[in-house]
């Protein structure tokens, strides 16, 4: 009696296992469709000539009926007339130096700017800390399209932005500034250092070792995945970033990839979009994404995983 009781309850937990498993990996395949399918998009848009791009309704194929790699080479050539004559299609170094430019300056600052806050509202003991952590988790209630006008109205009392006479260093100031601190990543930081034990800051400072010296040595070779993260994640946003760079940049020539996909492949005069050329500076920009993801996704992983969500 009990051996056949034994048996149906393991086919029940078998059952309910192959059931949630089905159930998980169909959602999992779900989540990476949405996610690749557009991808794969822009990859075969990219090689696509201006009929079968334009085709109605567009036919989601496994490869083009006819291959035009002239999307990626055209994008280095020089406009012969027009506005636009003397210059390239596509900026391309232009607008990655740009982005570069932009990804290290907010990167540093930001990383900066979380490790020393991080450190501060998880070791050090002083009046209000809590309160004022309160108070700055609570910003991120706030959505960050708020805080745009704020910031506009800012960078124009500095007076970094001038629709008429506005110079590259004016533009990068105004572009990094405002997002030299974020209040997410000094969280995401503050739970991972307040997993290490306090008796090492205490034995360390009965040694004589300052709270400077202490987080050098100490809490940050520690936490050391968690920060990689908050640097890669930082980097790949400043990349991306579109809004904030087209509203305080005065000049083309100022601004990031994502501003130059926008408008370098729109005929002024038709209105016209070259969609299979945008679409191949699209993977252009893409790939150093890619390729910095896939290098330190392991670290990345790493870093989610020691953050943890207590504390």
């Amino acid at each position: 009696m009990m051996a056949d009781i034994f048996v149906k309850n393991e086919k029940v937990y078998k059952f309910k296992r192959i059931t949630s498993n089905t159930l998980i990996y169909a959602f999992l395949i779900l989540v990476a469709l949405a996610i690749l399918i557009p991808f794969y998009w822009m990859i075969l848009t990219s090689l696509k000539n201006e009929t079968q791009v334009l085709q109605i309704p567009p036919i989601l194929t496994l490869a083009p009926s006819e291959w035009k790699l002239s999307n990626y080479t055209a994008l280095f050539v020089t406009v012969q007339s027009g506005p636009r004559a003397g210059e390239m299609l596509f900026p391309f170094f232009n607008y990655m130096g740009n982005t570069v430019i932009i990804s290290f300056i907010t990167t540093i600052g930001t990383t900066i700017t979380t490790i020393l806050s991080a450190f501060a509202f998880s070791r050090l003991n002083f009046k209000g800390r809590d309160a004022l952590f309160a108070i700055l988790l609570g910003t991120m209630m706030v959505p960050g399209e708020i805080f745009i006008l704020t910031n506009f109205l800012t960078i124009n009392k500095f007076g970094w932005y001038d629709i008429f006479n506005q110079s590259y260093s004016d533009a990068i100031l105004a572009m990094t500034v405002p997002f030299l601190v974020s209040v997410f990543y000094i969280f995401y930081l503050r739970q991972t250092f307040k997993q290490i034990p306090n008796e090492l800051y205490f034995a360390a400072k009965v040694d004589g070792t300052s709270d400077f010296k202490y987080l050098l040595r100490i809490m940050i070779p520690v936490a050391m995945p968690t920060i990689v993260t908050i640097i890669i994640l930082n980097s790949m946003g400043a990349w991306s970033a579109y809004m904030w760079p087209a509203l305080v940049t005065a000049n083309d020539k100022y601004r990031l990839v994502s501003n130059g996909l926008r408008g370098a492949f729109t005929d002024t005069s038709t209105g016209r979009v070259d969609y299979g050329q945008q679409m191949a500076a699209a993977v252009l920009v893409t790939l150093p994404l890619l390729v910095v993801f896939f290098t330190f996704r392991k670290q990345i992983m790493r870093g989610v995983s020691r953050s943890g969500i207590k504390g």
